[in-house]
């Protein structure tokens, strides 16, 4: 028998003073069996990263013709497409054509360094695509943070983030290996 999702629900408490966005998310979260606590912890970091009143988490694992998140307009079309992980350089392309913006969330240490000296070269023609890095240990930490309910609070500002569950705290230094041109 197939295993079930395991339903998260998180208050997400969003304070990101470099885009001056002040908002609280609720959000109910299915983690698919095959997914860790580290994944899942990134996933909602990136939602909140991007937090915007359009912003939604997709089927993520489930489907392969979606992101982990995306924003759509009020029209439909795709303005952010957000994957997790080491996407293949065929998804990268793929996601770069279907929305206005793209961005790769990549985290696992020397793994995560072995494909981008892989695809770095590939992606240099996607004006569009941004790629981060969240080391090994950071999300290890973040990790350690997960429960199945949490009051989250996401601090960002000059680019460093502080993520706080109850009274334990995950500090991230995101890295910028590729900066979207516009």
């Amino acid at each position: 028998m197939a295993q079930k999702a395991t339903i998260y629900k998180i208050d997400l408490s969003v304070s990101d003073m470099d885009r001056h966005y002040y908002e609280t998310h609720k959000l109910t979260i299915a983690k698919h069996p095959s997914e860790t606590d580290e994944r899942l912890m990134v996933r909602i970091l990136a939602f909140a990263l991007n937090a915007h009143e359009q912003l939604e988490m997709t089927k993520g694992l489930s489907t392969d013709d979606e992101p982990d998140i995306w924003q759509k307009s009020l029209s439909g079309e795709l303005e952010l497409w957000v994957a997790l992980g080491l996407p293949s350089e065929k998804i990268v392309r793929q996601s770069s054509g279907k929305a206005d913006a793209v961005i790769v969330y990549c985290y696992g240490g020397k793994t995560a360094q072995i494909w981008w000296e892989k695809i770095k070269n590939s992606t240099t023609r996607f004006d569009n695509l941004t790629v981060i890095n969240f080391s090994e240990e950071e999300t290890n930490a973040l990790a350690k943070l997960s429960s199945r309910a949490m009051k989250m609070q996401v601090n960002i500002q000059d680019g460093e983030v502080m993520v706080s569950v109850d009274d334990n705290i995950a500090y991230l230094h995101p890295i910028k290996w590729k900066d979207a041109a516009h």
